[in-house]
């Protein structure tokens, strides 16, 4: 019935790439596909002693891949999506059926990550079947290619302040935020039964905690958050993906309804909003994968490019540009789900050029049924609109002003000025006094320290006797 349910709310979705009215194809072509698509399901980043692992006494799933790389089922499932991608571009036109690439009408570009070149590969399977699509990779395996590393290459004081202060201010600034998530980190901990777990039993904490939160804003980095929110992130990324391979809502027993999957899902989502999505960190960010992308819509010569990265690519290129996310339907993800493509397509009147932004991805029933997708069992498809343009009654937009677009933000990096910093990182939401907050093993707040172990700044320090 969930798979059922799944399929009809996708089919009334389609209005923006599939099920274009007869006027419609008889007004504009489809010239050009530019996907930039977030990996399909990959194992959690750690493994062995990972922190994950040791927060509960249960065992978790056992992955299908090591640690960080594309599950077995994230690859059936890239496949399925690629398949189809090839009936869509083939009933529109674009390209033959089993066709063959011919010079550079075809370009696959992926990080050089396992799970993303793979997510590329699988893809390309089911989407080129004819053929051995070479996958465009610049680096050795599992290393990070800079244009997919969402990393400030320019930096300076009053820069980094601004990034700051935009953080501050997202949803009433971190410290509110994520105070929003308390329910569900407590959730989180009965789930788990994190009172009874290695690392409980170790001595460590039995709590999520948060108000020791500290941003690194460096140069050549990525932004980096610091603090006990880390833990709860690297949880809750392991939780989601856990229910996709396992096919199971009940983690370790405990039956949890959509609703409360996507809370949990909502903990990782304000770890990469404060991290990824202010505008001026975005435009940083985001720069190489937003002139890629400009190029190619403004490319004669290319018929379909595939950029394969991560949800930082999705949510900074999204934030850069002025991009804006639906709420996502039956997913877990709010906006940028699993294996989910972000598909400018070009479509021209013979006069003038104009892009239709979609989001694609897969149903949280498709992605645990490994639903076989097809024109007529579609994928997820929802418009994404653009702020501050304005779309034809077609519902597209002139391909110009989303260039000026991409152009304005290509022209707030270049004004970066790049010079020596005074700072490296900064602590926000509390006054300094309390941003090394003081905790029991129980999770409770202290004023000092006493007797026993104390965590201090994430850390496990027992007072010295007097």
């Amino acid at each position: 019935m969930m798979m059922v349910a799944a399929a009809m709310m996708a089919a009334t979705s389609l209005q923006a790439q599939t099920e274009r009215s007869d006027e419609f194809h008889a007004k504009y072509e489809l010239k050009e596909v530019v996907v930039m698509s977030r990996h399909n399901i990959r194992s959690p980043l750690s493994s062995g002693g990972a922190a994950y692992q040791r927060v509960t006494p249960h065992t978790w799933f056992a992955w299908s891949s090591p640690s960080s790389q594309l599950s077995l089922r994230g690859g059936v499932l890239e496949t399925e999506m690629g398949q189809f991608f090839r009936q869509w571009v083939v009933s529109e036109g674009l390209l033959p059926d089993n066709y063959r690439p011919e010079g550079d009408e075809v370009l696959f570009y992926a990080n050089s990550r396992q799970r993303t070149f793979a997510t590329a590969k699988y893809f390309s399977a089911g989407f080129l079947p004819f053929a051995n699509v070479e996958i465009t990779h610049k680096l050795e395996e599992d290393k990070m290619d800079p244009v997919f590393t969402a990393q400030f290459t320019k930096m300076n004081d009053t820069y980094r302040q601004q990034v700051l202060s935009e953080i501050e201010a997202l949803n009433g600034g971190p410290q509110a935020w994520m105070t929003a998530q308390k329910a569900t980190l407590d959730l989180m901990e009965e789930v788990l039964d994190m009172a009874h777990s290695p690392a409980a039993l170790q001595g460590d904490t039995t709590h999520f905690w948060f108000d020791d939160t500290q941003f690194k804003i460096e140069k050549g980095s990525e932004p980096k958050m610091t603090g006990g929110y880390t833990l709860a992130n690297s949880v809750a990324d392991a939780l989601v993906l856990q229910c996709y391979e396992s096919e199971s809502f009940a983690p370790f027993g405990q039956e949890l309804t959509i609703e409360q999957w996507r809370a949990i899902c909502a903990v990782k989502e304000v770890y990469d909003g404060l991290l990824f999505t202010t505008h001026s960190a975005a435009v940083n960010l985001a720069y190489p994968l937003v002139s890629r992308i400009r190029e190619e819509l403004n490319r004669d010569d290319r018929k379909f490019m595939f950029l394969c990265g991560h949800d930082c690519n999705l949510a900074s290129i999204g934030a850069a540009i002025g991009l804006q996310f639906p709420e996502t339907e039956n997913a877990l993800e709010r906006h940028t789900p699993i294996g989910s493509k972000l598909v400018f397509e070009k479509w021209s009147d013979g006069m003038h050029d104009y892009v239709a932004v979609n989001l694609v991805y897969q149903a949280v029933s498709q992605l645990q049924g490994r639903t076989l997708l097809s024109l007529h069992v579609p994928p997820m498809v929802l418009p994404v609109t653009i702020e501050g343009l304005t779309a034809n009654s077609d519902g597209l937009y002139r391909l110009d002003d989303l260039d000026a677009r991409m152009a304005g933000a290509m022209a707030e990096y270049d004004a970066i000025e790049d010079v020596p910093t005074a700072v490296r990182e900064a602590s926000y939401s509390e006054p300094a006094s309390q941003s090394a907050a003081i905790y029991n093993l129980q999770g409770q707040r202290l004023d000092t320290l006493q007797r026993g172990i104390n965590i201090v700044g994430g850390k496990k320090i027992k007072p010295k006797k007097s």
